[in-house]
């Protein structure tokens, strides 16, 4: 893979610079969410409206509109948990209602599939920053779950990291065989401790 890196302006961009990276960015949004890594940027460029000269200008490869398409959903990981730690309620399905949450969203992602199954290792790599904003605050919110005895002691926000990655290896098959929402519940269940994963009134 090239180079990903992209340098930031000196200054700040115009307001027509500023609308049209608005415009590439949702289009790419919308393209490789649908087509994955295999989208083609002459259809983002399209979609967007403005000519692909404007489009490389602002991302000069393929790579870096990944990039920032992969920190950007990142981001939007971390903000959902961010909210769900100034909810008010019972922190082990809080705990549960992030991850669905995620989930979700990345299960209208076929890019973001990809790089959370394995693909594109150079791109998970450049978005650290990224990566160890939602790791904290998983950890936190984990936390707040095993203090109330609703997640095992030993698990780790790596390991919700590694297997919400898993989950995402299943998201590109179709059938009743391959049904993610399934597999999280059964994820969430060995993730729970033995006293939460008894009926009340036992």
């Amino acid at each position: 893979m090239s180079d990903i890196s992209v340098e930031s302006p000196e200054r700040p961009l115009r307001a027509d610079a500023r609308r049209n990276r608005a415009l590439i960015l949702q289009s790419a949004r919308e393209v490789f969410a649908a087509d994955g890594a295999e989208a083609q940027m002459d259809d983002v460029a399209l979609r967007a409206g403005v000519g692909v000269g404007t489009l490389y200008r602002h991302f000069p490869t393929k790579e870096a509109l990944l990039l920032e398409l992969v920190r950007d959903k990142l981001r939007s990981f971390a903000e959902n948990v961010a909210e769900a730690l100034e909810q008010q309620g019972d922190p082990g399905e809080i705990f549960q209602a992030v991850l669905y949450r995620n989930a979700e969203v990345a299960s209208r992602d076929a890019v973001m599939q990809q790089v959370l199954a394995g693909a594109g290792d150079q791109l998970w790599s450049a978005a650290l920053a990224e990566r160890e904003r939602l790791g904290a605050l998983t950890a936190e919110l984990l936390g707040r779950a095993q203090r109330v005895n609703a997640v095992r002691g030993d698990v780790q926000a790596s390991d919700i990291a590694m297997l919400m990655c898993g989950l995402c290896a299943t998201m590109a098959h179709g059938g009743p065989d391959f049904d993610w929402r399934r597999h999280l519940a059964l994820l969430l269940d060995g993730l729970a401790t033995r006293e939460a994963m008894v009926p009340p009134g036992r």
